[in-house]
């Protein structure tokens, strides 16, 4: 982790970094640099810091590398770069990754930000880049490129407008991009065509809560039918066992026990969906802090005004069951589950993110019920 600094030039200097007080610069340079944005949330600095510590169970399997750009006494942007041990095992021992990059309006920022990942990763027998994941691809991927009038939902980035022309002016191609769709719970419908094709296997299908009594061992199942599900998607990495536990350990303490289902067909558990209440809405005037008085107000939002929107940020179906009619009506049959419950506890929208643009099969089932795409995340890649 001694890593030498990158020079740019005489007055810009890209350092590692190196102990908690570089930690705290690099945890909190975002919101210096999107200050003026009306649409960034602030993440709370203590969830920031759990999240690259040693806490985060992807660290069993991931190494990383952080740096700052420092213009004379002056933060000016941030990088990260990581060799993923399972991803590389999945898709060849010449893979690294970027991420966690801000920076200012400054090419050369850029270049000394993007140079330093780079070398890292060549030192660790990297040929190729991808990215940005902070830190993997089952947390916040992607770069920002549409949607940037509309504040993030949780747990998915933001950016300024002219991230992607700097990153692709240092010889970075787009890789695939990734959608967050939005819909409104009073314009959710099922044309008689697709209720259907729900209807058809009414008999075989059953819809149930997940049953908080056998928890740790639902939400392993609920670990095995996604790491199934998305087995065949672009730069997919399984969740471990552990990365798991942790997830399932937040949401039981921030999801309803009426937003989480899991399809059985035949009685067998084949496919499931998450829906997590938008805590962006009740996190963004706290400005990451819950010291001294945040941690009130929070409350308060959550438990007297309630939040009005929320996110999908896991839904599978079992490769058994894609591409067949059978799939799709699960998948239909998860989202309509959804819907009472969002009615009782008032949330008014709901974000499915994300979905790779080329899934054509779930972006058409979504947007034959009402949703349409309202975000595009894209991740690049290069040859080093």
């Amino acid at each position: 982790m001694n890593q030498p600094p990158f020079r740019g030039n005489a007055s810009l200097v890209v350092r590692p970094v190196q102990g908690k007080a570089d930690l705290d610069v690099f945890i909190g340079l975002p919101g210096r640099l999107h200050r003026d944005d009306p649409h960034w949330v602030e993440p709370l600095l203590v969830e920031r810091r759990d999240h690259l510590s040693a806490k985060n169970p992807v660290f069993a399997h991931l190494d990383w590398q952080a740096w700052i750009a420092w213009s004379g006494n002056e933060p000016v942007g941030r990088i990260s770069a990581q060799v993923d041990r399972l991803h590389r095992q999945a898709h060849g021992p010449d893979t690294g990754h970027f991420g966690m990059l801000e920076a200012i309006d400054d090419p050369a920022v850029f270049a000394a930000l993007m140079a330093a990942a780079e070398q890292w990763l060549r030192e660790r027998g990297a040929l190729r880049i991808t990215g940005p994941f902070n830190l993997t691809i089952n947390e916040e991927s992607g770069l920002l490129v549409e949607g940037f009038e509309r504040p993030p939902s949780i747990m998915m980035g933001h950016g300024l407008p002219y991230y992607g022309a700097r990153v692709e002016a240092l010889g970075y191609r787009p890789a695939t991009d990734l959608l967050a769709y939005w819909m409104r719970t009073d314009e959710l419908h099922f044309p008689p065509p697709l209720r259907q094709l729900m209807d058809r296997w009414q008999d075989r299908v059953r819809i149930r809560p997940l049953d908080r009594r056998r928890y740790a061992e639902e939400i392993q199942l609920l670990r095995d039918i996604f790491n199934d599900a998305w087995a065949e998607n672009w730069g997919f990495v399984p969740f471990t066992a552990e990365e798991f536990e942790a997830m399932g350990n937040n949401l039981r303490l921030l999801v309803p026990e009426d937003l989480l289902y899991i399809a059985e067909v035949d009685g067998e558990p084949d496919a499931f969906i998450v829906a997590l209440p938008n805590l962006n809405e009740a996190i963004a005037p706290l400005q990451g802090r819950l010291l001294p008085f945040g941690w009130l107000r929070l409350l308060w939002w959550l438990k007297v005004r309630g939040l009005r929107t929320a996110r999908v940020p896991l839904m599978g179906v079992r490769r058994a069951h894609q591409r067949s009619r059978l799939g799709s009506a699960l998948a239909l049959r998860l989202i309509e589950a959804l819907k009472p419950p969002f009615v009782q506890h008032g949330l008014e929208a709901l974000e499915m993110s994300w979905i790779l643009e080329s899934n054509r099969g779930m972006r058409n089932i979504l947007e034959r019920i009402g949703a349409y795409p309202y975000k595009r995340y894209r991740v690049y890649e290069k040859r080093i």
